[in-house]
């Protein structure tokens, strides 16, 4: 098994134990993806929820820029409602998990299609 299919397995079953869903194998494979070499680098493989600089980079460079979202409080809300089913609490976010919750909860499956 690859070091990236390790990484899909860790992520599916957070999404299971943590947020209490059954993946999309599929689009979670596709959004690991896209994630490109920052999954490998333990710094750039999780999102600092607590750091508004992060979330800002987060709302920029994913959402409007990869989802093709229009900035506005939607995106906010979006962001806030991912972390809290996430868990606030919860000090290490994978990256892809929180790509790909928010890939979902906005509906832009298809960017991946």
């Amino acid at each position: 098994m690859s070091k990236r299919d390790e990484l899909i397995g860790k992520y599916a079953g957070t999404i299971r134990g943590k947020i209490g869903e059954e993946p999309d194998m599929d689009l979670l494979r596709k959004v690991t993806i896209g994630c490109g070499p920052s999954i490998y680098n333990s710094d750039s493989e999780t999102v600092a929820a607590s750091q508004p600089g992060e979330m800002e980079t987060l709302k920029n460079n994913f959402l409007i820029k990869k989802l093709g979202l229009s900035d506005g409080p939607k995106l906010d809300e979006g962001i806030d409602t991912v972390m809290d089913k996430y868990g606030r609490s919860e000090r290490s976010k994978y990256r892809a998990v929180v790509y790909y919750l928010l890939t979902k909860h906005f509906g832009k499956e298809s960017v991946y299609g």
